[in-house]
């Protein structure tokens, strides 16, 4: 077996495989750059995928408990008029792990995860600076001037990943030229919207919103631009989305400024190998994508089940190849989806936005389920 793994980055994929792995009797040690592992003010939606995975590592019922179910995903017209739904009841039965789409805030997720952590080592503080390869393993530096001497790494952390640099250097990062503002609102949304996730696409821009708690909305705003970002001012928020449903206004208004996350929309061109040596990368390190399908995360999640099972089952080498086999497929099919996804729903010209929404209405249903169904399938090990 293995002496430690190291995973650098403690967000939902680092934390998830080293409850995987710490749940397989291996040893782990965390290093994370964040000073605390504050709660960012936004939601995340835990898909069939994510669910499934979860039920396996024993948090499906605590995560239920603080979260809420999601039956149903629609595209909307501005007005939220439903253009395209997916009843997501057909997969909760369809698995029979009972497991749900569940809607939470993402701070409560990582405490949760946290809080199932039991012999892993959490260092918090711990910026990589860089990673030297040594005949007897990797020498970690990190930015408050600590060394580590590490035998397997595991890159959890993120789209502009440290580790990847020592996996492949000509990697791309691509700007989907769309800023993105995510906020959690104290709202009582109006009962056919309280189990629906929401996304009413407009003309260079679109609105999406879900409950994830009692009277607590995570919504999310989105509005394409061509060369600088900064146009925008958050102070005016509201009235970039005048020509939305009120509702859209409502869950804006409702949100302390302090509090509205603001970020460019961006991915890593997929690349083809995520492993080097003793060095593995999960999660947004290896295939960080656009969050148009709501399964940035669960592929983070997914990585670390599969990723634990074959560590379990191989030596390292062994492992990393396995775990890279059944898992690239699958990310990079995604990756491009919510590209393409991404693009169609930020359409501009009056025609095209006619034809798409025309689109959408006529594609059957069993069309949406059975794109569903091959997100939601988890891999065999």
């Amino acid at each position: 077996m293995h002496s430690y793994i190291d995973i650098i980055g403690a967000g939902i994929g680092g934390l998830t495989t080293a409850l995987a792995l710490e749940q397989k009797g291996i040893s782990v040690r965390i290093f994370e750059q964040a000073a605390q592992l504050k709660p960012v003010g936004a939601g995340i939606i835990l898909a069939n995928n994510a669910m499934q995975v979860y039920e396996k590592l024993g948090l499906r019922d605590a995560i239920e408990a603080h979260g809420q179910p999601i039956s149903a995903m629609q595209i909307t017209k501005p007005n939220l008029k439903p253009l395209s739904k997916v009843d997501l009841t057909h997969f909760e039965r369809k698995y029979t792990t009972r497991t749900r789409n569940i809607a939470i805030h993402r701070g409560v997720l990582q405490q949760l995860l946290l809080d199932a952590l039991h012999t892993t080592e959490v260092h918090l503080n711990h910026k990589l600076a860089t990673m030297i390869e040594d005949t007897e393993g990797y020498f970690l530096k990190f930015e408050n001037g600590r060394q580590v001497l590490s035998k397997v790494i595991l890159g959890a952390d993120g789209i502009h990943s440290k580790v990847r640099q020592n996996i492949c250097t000509n990697h791309i990062i691509r700007s989907a030229n769309q800023i993105c503002w995510r906020g959690i609102a104290t709202f009582d949304l109006p009962v056919q919207y309280k189990s629906t996730l929401s996304e009413a696409w407009g003309k260079g821009d679109r609105f999406g919103f879900v409950p994830i708690a009692e009277n607590k909305v995570y919504w999310y705003a989105l509005k394409s631009f061509e060369k600088d970002p900064s146009s925008y001012s958050i102070e005016v928020l509201d009235t970039y989305f005048a020509a939305y449903h009120p509702l859209a206004q409502k869950l804006i208004r409702s949100t302390s400024k302090t509090h509205i996350n603001t970020a460019e929309i961006s991915d890593l061109q997929p690349i083809d190998n995520w492993f080097k040596g003793n060095v593995c990368l999960i999660g947004d390190a290896a295939h960080a994508m656009t969050p148009n399908m709501g399964q940035g995360a669960c592929q983070a999640i997914e990585d670390a089940f599969v990723l634990s099972e074959c560590l379990h089952k191989y030596d390292t080498q062994l492992a990393f190849e396995r775990y890279q086999k059944i898992r690239l497929p699958k990310a990079h099919h995604v990756v491009k989806t919510s590209w393409s996804i991404g693009k169609i729903a930020h359409l501009t010209h009056p025609l095209s936005i006619q034809l798409r929404n025309q689109m959408l209405r006529l594609t059957p249903s069993s069309i949406s389920r059975k794109q569903n169904e091959r997100i939601f399938q988890l891999a065999e090990v």
